[in-house]
């Protein structure tokens, strides 16, 4: 862990007073910080805190939104619940996975701009097929308007960094 992950990770447990009951906020602001739950990190915290390693990492493997590998800039959820799935999900996913190099298997890519995920339900129904991109729910998605959507956070991303 480097000095500047090290103060950053200090300044969320900081904010939660070094509380153990606060380790599901805690680990929330990790994931949001650092974009996964490094393992250093999760042993640091556990430490601070005052529990063992093993049941940090059972709650961090508990919740389905904790992740243990490091995610993409952008973190992709293409819904492949019973409407979407209906409403033809699947090419979609084809398509975003083919695009970006991404399979079942490996799901971000290596500059960790992108990480593919399906998820059972979005919530979102009424407005399937969906896919959401961080916290943005895309409605009505065709493999051609995610082509066209992958093309411009990818574009942006460039801009950005340049």
């Amino acid at each position: 862990m480097t000095d500047t992950e090290k103060t950053a990770l200090d300044r969320i447990l900081t904010s939660h007073n070094r509380d153990k009951t606060h380790i599901i906020a805690i680990l929330q602001d990790i994931q949001s910080e650092f974009r996964y739950l490094p393992e250093k990190m999760m042993t640091y915290t556990a430490a601070a805190v005052g529990i063992s390693d093993a049941k940090i990492y059972s709650i961090a493997t508990f919740y389905e939104n904790f992740s243990l590998e490091p995610k993409g800039r952008y973190v992709i959820k293409i819904c492949d619940g019973t409407a979407c799935h209906v409403r033809k999900s699947i090419p979609i996913l084809k398509e975003v996975r083919k695009i970006l190099g991404l399979s079942e298997i490996k799901k971000t890519t290596d500059d960790l701009l992108f990480t593919v995920d399906t998820v059972s339900c979005l919530g979102a129904c009424g407005l399937a097929p969906v896919l959401m991109i961080n916290d943005t729910v895309y409605p009505a998605m065709t493999p051609e308007k995610a082509s066209v959507l992958l093309t411009e956070l990818a574009g942006l991303s460039i801009n950005k960094e340049a």
